[in-house]
């Protein structure tokens, strides 16, 4: 029996194709593993990260890493796939002739065929390589949303949706096999079903999954803030298994900064959708991303970003330094004209304004009771997260391990103490 390992870089997006793909090899006799701490495989598949410059990076020093393993005879072929080969295929296959064979973002299947001489294959369910309890769930690709600095459009395309039957026989699928928690991603899910029929399907899909028996938690990722489908709220109010959260970037707040970043929304139409966020569902948690060093950004601007993460107390948020990427708007009409330093200092300024936030904001919680759902051991630990917490990137709530507790369950657990970005909890009071 043939063995892969395959690596996954970049966004859940990426790993739900790799998970795709690693369904239909296993159907076909492979056995796979995924991002192994050390690879030993006959074959490696990368699935490549092509959004930003590091990146970008990583990929190509992943793919070289493992053609020099090939050329020491310690792997006998390497494939590649995703965005970074979607995006760049005719330089890669130049530059590095010892991958075997290159796929993109969307005919990563072909591998197989390729592989095995196959005409068609027939359709396998993915193997999930999250843990048992919770899985990511991908409802389109793509994006229509044309910011300034992005290159996703580039690389993905038009948004495409999935049919909604579908993404509902999956999640039925899923909870038989032990899922629990559903993680919705997209690169934009607000836009979901406009390209069916033109009308905003996402609250009428989240509706329908909420009421399959067995799915503990639904949680959104990547919506957009211009022409927010509001009865989205209602269902998040509604269905006690929709989590109060909402992973909405915003990127930046100043009117000049918005333009340039052709992001379809004013100051003051951001000001009010958060306040209608926070009306529609009291207690949401809302997780967004922020911008700095966006050329033309001035002193001004960038002051108005921090007096709005300041009023607006997000309970998550990630932030990153403008990087100039080839063939976006930005890339060939404005120049990228604020000093690395000076992103860096704004960087620094307006991350440690969002620590102090989120200390206080956790802090809050002690004396809490909280539903959590615990995810892995580590060492004295049991580490679980509340519905306020997204896998990987949120917060964790640190359980002693002497509780007796099972990996996938929930527990109603007290909160004791607080850091910055972690929380401690009991089960026993």
């Amino acid at each position: 029996m043939k063995t892969i390992d395959f690596i996954s870089l970049g966004c859940s997006k990426n790993l739900v194709d790799s998970e795709t793909l690693m369904g239909l090899m296993e159907a076909h006799g492979y056995q796979c593993t995924h991002d192994s701490d050390d690879p030993q495989g006959d074959i490696v598949v990368i699935n490549t990260c092509g959004f930003i410059a590091d990146a970008k990076e990583e990929s190509i020093n992943t793919i070289l890493e493992f053609a020099q393993a090939k050329t020491e005879g310690r792997i006998e072929k390497l494939f590649v796939m995703g965005c970074l080969s979607e995006r760049y295929l005719a330089d890669l296959e130049e530059e590095i002739p010892e991958v075997d064979g290159w796929y993109g973002k969307f005919n990563y299947k072909q591998l197989l065929k390729d592989l095995d001489h196959l005409d068609r294959i027939e359709n396998a369910p993915r193997h999930i390589t999250t843990p048992s309890h919770y899985a990511y769930l991908k409802i389109s690709e793509g994006c229509d949303r044309h910011c300034a600095y992005c290159a996703i459009p580039l690389i993905t395309g038009k948004h495409q949706s999935r049919p909604m039957q579908e993404i509902l026989d999956e999640v039925r699928y899923l909870v038989g096999q032990g899922v629990k928690e559903f993680n919705v991603i997209a690169q934009e899910l607000t836009y979901y079903g406009i390209d069916i029929d033109g009308q905003q399907h996402i609250a009428e899909l989240i509706e329908q999954m909420a009421d399959i028996e067995g799915v503990e938690w639904i949680r959104l990722h990547y919506a957009y803030p211009t022409h927010f489908p509001w009865d989205l709220l209602r269902v998040m109010r509604e269905k006690p298994n929709v989590c109060k959260y909402l992973d909405i970037a915003l990127q930046h707040i100043s009117d000049n900064m918005l333009s340039r970043m052709k992001r379809n929304v004013s100051k003051q139409e951001t000001y009010e959708l958060v306040e209608k966020l926070r009306k529609e569902v009291p207690g949401i948690c809302l997780r967004t991303t922020l911008m700095v060093g966006f050329p033309g950004e001035t002193d001004e601007d960038f002051a108005e970003l921090i007096a709005f993460t300041k009023w607006a107390r997000f309970e998550r948020m990630g932030a990153f330094a403008y990087s100039e990427e080839e063939g976006t708007y930005s890339e060939q009409h404005y120049e990228d004209d604020v000093p690395e330093d000076v992103k860096q200092a704004r960087l620094d300024k307006l991350m440690r304004i969002q620590q102090n936030i989120s200390a206080e904001i956790e802090a809050q919680k002690v004396g809490k009771t909280l539903r959590v759902i615990i995810d892995r051991q580590e060492g004295d630990w049991f580490i679980g997260r509340t519905e306020y917490c997204s896998p990987e990137v949120d917060p964790e709530v640190l359980i002693p391990a002497t509780e007796q507790l099972t990996i996938g369950n929930f527990y109603m657990a007290r909160i004791t103490d607080s850091e910055e970005f972690d929380l401690y909890a009991t089960t026993k009071f």
